[in-house]
């Protein structure tokens, strides 16, 4: 293998791709990054035997292609030394010996031969597949993973529930203690209902990687795998497996008491008093009436306490309730309407955060729930 690029393009392109390697890797050649170089085009691929990512550029010269192995630490940080220049990667296609050159040095990496490297994982010949606009599958993995699980008692809650249909698309994470839910309506392309459950790191993965993308992105999925093609990346994850709970039965639909709020002026309010909030509950209480409502938080150990008191739309009788203020407070700032619409059927039950009004074009109809912090 000889060929010449750019070595900032190559460092933005390794970066992304070495999110997947794992900290403490469980067998050495997961360190590696596997570097394969055919008609022009360089393949780089990094994996944790559960997720593996795919990246594709085109290299300025090609003198011979081939394959190799790459320690990943040690080819970062070389390239992080260098200002945007020209570099030359040269394998030893005996000993494998990585030789990087530019215009005043050079550096030698030991590498390997391919062959030991993880098979990719591949999806049975009758598997779906759909495409969906960056922007969409962009707003709906970043607005809904914060409301995924991290327990190991119910493994199927952590991860995004993707629950598709020929027309449109739900994206779904609960931890039991809250949910987020957003449905947007789009020609998907599936031949008919499906659905998968994409783990928590992939998802950070893949949101990383929609935010600089532009074109439609191709999902293909079986019962075990999951495919994201994107313009100058691949991912390949392992579903989560298992029967995803009835996210619809667990939603209110006879939430008596609405308050219309500015939703900043809100989100302000939160966050002001939630400097006394206890750290043990993070408890930030809501007392509703006619025209305004009052948000207080206090620290009984610490001695100290604060309210604030906003303007709101709300006419039904006085109310109190409680929640854990910095899940609101991720819950808002994942809404882009100008007004939300706080909806609660009593002090006990759950709380419904809705947009009111126009939102983003891929916002698709957002639910937001979360229980109450009994006190």
């Amino acid at each position: 293998m000889n060929f010449t690029i750019s070595s900032s393009a190559l460092l933005s392109l390794l970066q992304n791709t070495g999110k997947v390697i794992p900290p403490k890797a469980t067998i050495p050649i997961l360190d590696y990054f596997l570097f394969s170089l055919e008609d022009g085009k360089l393949s780089v691929t990094a994996t944790d035997l559960e997720t593996t990512m795919i990246s594709e550029i085109r290299v300025d010269t090609v003198e011979e292609e081939g394959v190799v192995a790459i320690t990943s630490r040690l080819i970062i940080d070389a390239l992080k030394e260098l200002s945007d220049q020209p570099v030359t990667i040269f394998v030893d296609k005996s000993t494998y010996e990585v030789i990087l050159s530019w215009r005043t040095g050079r550096i030698s990496i030991p590498g390997l031969g391919g062959t030991g490297y993880p098979e990719l994982p591949s999806l049975h010949t009758e598997h779906q597949k759909i495409t969906l606009p960056a922007d969409a599958l962009l707003n709906g993995v970043s607005k809904t993973i914060f409301a995924t699980g991290e327990g190991e008692l119910h493994p199927v809650m952590n991860g995004i529930y993707f629950d598709i249909a020929e027309d449109s698309i739900t994206f779904v994470a609960t931890d039991a203690f809250k949910l987020a839910k957003i449905t947007m309506r789009h020609n998907t392309g599936a031949s008919g209902a499906a659905s998968f459950v994409l783990p928590k790191k992939p998802a950070l993965l893949l949101r990383n990687l929609l935010a600089k993308e532009s074109e439609d992105v191709s999902i293909e999925f079986d019962s075990r795998n999951i495919v994201f093609t994107l313009s100058g990346y691949k991912l390949i994850t392992r579903a989560i497996e298992g029967r995803y709970p009835n996210y619809n039965s667990v939603i209110p639909t006879n939430n008596s008491n609405k308050v219309i709020v500015d939703r900043l002026a809100f989100l302000g309010s939160i966050r002001r008093v939630s400097v006394c909030s206890s750290a043990s509950n993070s408890l930030v209480k809501f007392t509703i009436d006619k025209g305004h409502m009052v948000v207080a938080a206090q620290d009984a150990d610490f001695s100290v306490s604060a309210e604030d008191t906003i303007e709101c739309n709300y006419d039904g009788t006085p109310l109190t309730i409680g929640f854990k203020y910095t899940i609101l407070v991720e819950m808002l700032s994942n809404i882009s309407a100008k007004e939300v619409s706080f909806e609660l059927a009593d002090s006990t039950r759950p709380g419904l955060v809705i947009p009111a009004g126009e939102t983003d074009e891929f916002e698709g109809e957002m639910v937001m729930l979360l229980m109450p912090i009994l006190s």
